[in-house]
């Protein structure tokens, strides 16, 4: 790619925009359209099948083949860009993350859905989250969901040790000792080592601002004091033995919450479905509470871990039909019921926000005030948090830093200052002006 065509096509990309002040009262499309196409669509969200037969037997001309793929994975999206780049493979539709969007715009591989209707249906979805899927004032997405964060914690642990939900991060710590200390075979968390998308957001819940656009310069800072704040605190209860260092969503993880030897875990909203289908004979043992703060003054901040989107990606001959099934999918009130059911995590929706089985309790957590603790948490995040167009390129940096710290080489704080570096290096050399801090 030619350095001023990179230029244009980020500049497209920008900041992104908020969309405040939309008034449209467009109500979600129903079935009955005239329309006939045969439409593929790769996803991983749970739920999603039972959602796309749903739609199948209300739209039978309009026909959806779901292809499941790996969760959120680096390989669906590099072969997601490479058949966009060949012009043949690609998918009608995808299931594509908010920090990904822009790398595939950069790459003009997604379709302005405004004029195909989205436009009509801006007001329908929480502005936050729609701005994430909005560049240049163009919709190259409809936004399905996102993770506010949370705090999963044993309560049977915690009431044998007397412990109460940490409120700041000081008292994670402490606990964090107590819990060790008490049986050795059990840590209130892991610091997993692949995954920096977990470590981005408990940044970004610390106020850290990775990255900016002015004019047509990036401004990347992902070594901030407040980024490497974070990386010391886990540094140091690493170098305690305090934390389990093992890979989350792996069998060992997994075994270790069955067994109760992993004691909280700081999540995104969806991980109540992860916890319940993975350690069901733990059920009634946890609850959720909301996540720690840094400091016992001030504004309540939160963040959020994940979220994705319904794209139509470039090249399908069937744009429309694609829009039109991607806005089904995401403001139906039975698809987002099953989607619910599934687990895919805090709706993009506002009408679903409230009336929806959100509301139903949780028969996993034994609660039902986890709606409330996550809805403030929603309201907590920093939503001016924007990502780079090389987003995938800066975890992959991290993940290698974090994991040769884990193996003895090296700090997770270090791990941060050669992420700043990569990316910074990554970016030019995609020809995109960039400068640090």
């Amino acid at each position: 790619m030619k350095r001023n065509r990179g230029i244009a096509v980020v500049a497209a990309v920008a900041a992104v925009l908020t969309v405040a002040g939309c008034t449209s009262s467009a109500t979600p499309p129903t079935s009955g359209s005239s329309e006939k196409a045969n439409l593929t669509f790769w996803s991983w969200v749970p739920g999603i099948d039972k959602a796309v037969d749903l739609w199948n037997k209300e739209n039978p001309k309009i026909h959806v083949k779901l292809d499941v793929t790996p969760s959120g994975g680096a390989g669906t999206y590099a072969k997601m860009h490479s058949a966009l780049k060949a012009g043949k493979g690609a998918p009608d539709l995808a299931q594509i993350e908010y920090q990904e969007l822009p790398g595939f715009i950069l790459e003009n591989g997604l379709v302005d859905l405004g004029p195909l209707g989205m436009n009509d249906q801006k007001s329908n979805f929480v502005d936050w989250q729609l701005s994430q899927s909005t560049f240049n004032n163009k919709i190259y997405a409809v936004p399905q969901a996102s993770g506010p964060m949370g705090l999963y914690y044993r309560t049977d642990v915690f009431d044998q040790l007397g412990l109460k939900p940490p409120t700041t991060w000081d008292e994670y710590a402490v606990a964090a000792k107590t819990i060790h200390d008490a049986n050795p075979a059990q840590y209130i968390t892991t610091f997993p080592p692949g995954n920096a998308a977990w470590f981005t957001a408990l940044a970004w819940q610390a106020g850290a601002q990775w990255f900016g656009l002015k004019g047509e310069t990036w401004s990347v800072n992902i070594d901030s004091a407040k980024t490497l704040k974070v990386a010391a605190y886990w540094d140091k209860l690493r170098e305690a033995g305090l934390i389990a260092t093992e890979p989350d969503f792996a069998n060992g993880w997994y075994s270790d919450l069955q067994k109760g030897n992993i004691v909280t875990w700081p999540s995104a909203q969806w991980g109540g479905a992860i916890l319940a289908g993975n350690a069901p004979d733990t059920s009634g043992k946890w609850k959720v509470a909301p996540m720690p703060q840094w400091g016992s003054s001030g504004k309540f901040a939160s963040a959020n871990w994940g979220g994705s989107t319904t794209a139509v990606l470039k090249g399908t001959s069937n744009a429309q039909a694609a829009e039109k099934f991607a806005v089904w999918l995401n403001t139906n009130p039975k698809s987002i019921n099953l989607l619910i059911a599934g687990g895919y995590g805090w709706p993009a929706l506002k009408s679903a926000l409230s009336g929806s089985d959100l509301d139903k309790k949780d028969p996993f957590l034994g609660q039902n005030a986890n709606r409330d603790i996550f809805k403030a948490s929603d309201s907590a995040i920093d939503t001016n948090w924007a990502w780079i167009p090389t987003t995938a390129a800066t975890y992959n940096h991290l993940n290698d830093g974090f994991a040769a710290a884990v193996a003895g080489s090296g700090t997770f704080v270090d791990a941060v200052k050669a992420a700043q570096t990569a990316t910074i290096a990554d970016m030019k050399a995609k020809g995109l002006k960039v400068k640090a801090g």
